[in-house]
């Protein structure tokens, strides 16, 4: 049998060098991250357009399903093949989204664009962190994981305030101003693609391979299965219909039958065996946890601000800056941290109870509350997320084997992606359920204390108001106070919901096993047995 050809190792990458990798990774990872939130302050307007507020996850949601479900197959994918082609490909099918997405003329249209840009972006969110496990070691990684950490506080901000920006406008250069949300990511895309086509040169094994195509297909149809029946079947036609039975049922079942063919798969998409090791099992809970809580609260603050305090989407935008601040000051802090002392389990134990604390105190939020207030709140939230999202990843890369590296790094990838996607549906779900209850309970309080109040508005106005909250601004005072209480209070559950949610993460956390950082020898010690074992 020809015996596979491996790149001459070239040692460990200088510090500039890393950096100039970075500046390739960061682009595409700002592309990924941007349009999970860029959304968030445009949907209001857009489903407006659209008529579909009940829609109004399902835009954010079929981004998520694909980039999780696609994951772990980019993470094996590229053990195969090389990460920079594969990482180029996600560059290139995310493009072809937004172009798509721009262009929508219809809900169908925008989700069916949305779901194809989460293909590529799956890709680019999970190959990222592949790449920087590649060439830095677990010690030093702490001060380059943070720049990441930044990426995503200011995706985060920079999304919803470009999201609000290009929706407040009518149109740009004669295009609709919502549209340009997806546009601006062609010229950064292509940006992208030359700096990875420069500078994205790490060393590469080439060996014979089979890749589980039976596994990839079984494993993309149970995510598919499970996140339809949460997030589009159960909100829309309600948890006990046939549609939304039937899907659970058929996604627990392609789980069941996805985990019997890794078992005996030659090259296992996901291997099993990853499971025995006690940090990934950890850190893939965690991940599911930190990415419910951050979705949740992504997702959910804009339409707060823009339905309950009146704020302009570019308003809303500039308002979760104190959220980056908390994300990025807190990434960076403690990346440097855990490079300087090697310590790394107190930060995901404090981060998690203060993402629990941060949501507890969202749940106040009512009409009156103060930006000031505001501010506090989503600084704690910010903050808990920045501890805890790239130190668990830096926990996981520390205790598995080189050559396991991109699968494992990829599935963390996919734990906290398939989090997000349940977080953003569930409560997307309670959403609408609660506004729906609150507001005939509140009306109905009002027409006994106040019936002129509601003359001229019928039974149906509550449910165009559901669907449309533009509706809002037409409707006499004592009714909007009324409408915009029953907006608050519901607010006040969803944020509430999260809450025990973060919270088994903080006592999860507690389990997390610390263990020594590997230096940049023992990195390259790795990196060489692996290559060896490829060769052999």
């Amino acid at each position: 049998m020809k015996r596979p050809a491996i790149d001459k190792e070239k040692g460990p990458l200088t510090h500039k060098e890393i950096l100039v990798v970075l500046s390739g990774l960061m682009t595409g990872l700002l592309l990924a991250a941007l349009d999970q939130t860029i959304v968030s302050t445009a949907l209001k307007n857009i489903v407006e357009e659209f008529n579909g507020l009940n829609h109004y996850t399902w835009v954010v949601t079929a981004y998520l399903l694909t980039s999780t479900a696609s994951t772990p197959l980019y993470g094996k994918i590229s053990d195969l093949y090389g990460r920079r082609p594969v990482f180029q490909f996600a560059i290139i099918t995310f493009l072809i989204g937004s172009l798509l997405a721009g262009a929508s003329q219809n809900m169908t249209q925008l989700i069916f664009t949305r779901a194809l840009q989460g293909l590529g972006a799956g890709g680019l969110m999970a190959l990222t962190f592949v790449i920087i496990g590649d060439i830095v070691s677990p010690r030093e990684r702490g001060k380059y994981v943070g720049y990441f950490g930044a990426v995503w506080g200011l995706a985060s901000v920079a999304g919803p305030l470009l999201g609000g920006f290009f929706s407040d406008k009518e149109a740009i250069l004669g295009i609709t101003g919502w549209r340009w949300i997806f546009y601006i990511n062609l010229p950064f895309g292509i940006l992208a693609l030359i700096i990875t086509s420069a500078v994205l040169h790490i060393p590469k094994v080439k060996r014979e391979h089979k890749v589980d195509y039976l596994g990839a297909l079984i494993l993309v149809l149970a995510v598919c299965s499970l996140l339809m029946s949460v997030s589009v079947y159960g909100p829309e036609n309600g948890w006990t219909d046939s549609r939304t039975i039937i899907t659970m049922i058929l996604g627990i079942g392609l789980t069941l039958l996805f985990i019997w063919q890794e078992l005996r798969a030659v090259e296992p998409i996901l291997p099993m065996r990853l499971f025995k090791n006690h940090t990934f099992s950890l850190s893939s809970i965690l991940g599911f946890i930190i990415g419910a809580g951050m979705f949740g609260a992504i997702v959910m603050l804009p339409l707060y601000l823009q339905v309950v305090k009146g704020n302009s989407a570019t308003e809303a935008g500039l308002k979760l800056i104190p959220l980056m601040l908390g994300i990025v000051s807190m990434s960076i802090f403690s990346g440097k941290r855990i490079s300087l002392t090697g310590k790394y389990k107190i930060f995901p134990i404090v981060g998690t109870g203060i993402m629990t604390l941060g949501l507890i105190l969202m749940a106040t939020l009512n009409e009156e509350t103060s930006f000031f207030s505001l501010s506090i709140y989503a600084i704690l939230l910010g903050g808990g997320l920045g501890l805890s999202m790239q130190t668990i990843l830096i926990a996981l890369q520390n205790d598995v084997e080189f050559k396991d590296m991109g699968i494992a790094t990829s599935s963390n990838t996919f734990f906290r992606s398939l989090g997000g996607a349940f977080g953003t549906a569930i409560f997307g779900t309670i959403f609408s359920n609660r506004i729906a209850y609150y507001l005939e309970e509140n009306l109905a309080k009002l027409q006994q204390s106040n019936p002129e109040a509601l003359e001229g508005f019928s039974p149906s106005n509550i449910e165009a108001i559901t669907v449309n909250t533009s509706i809002i601004s037409t409707l006499p005072v004592d009714l909007q106070e009324v409408v915009l209480g029953s907006f608050a209070q519901t607010f006040r559950i969803v944020f509430l919901a999260a809450v025990p949610i973060t919270f088994i993460g903080f006592l999860l956390s507690f389990l997390l096993k610390e263990k020594p950082l590997k230096s940049g020898a023992d990195h390259s010690a790795a990196r060489a047995e692996a290559h060896g074992e490829a060769v052999g």
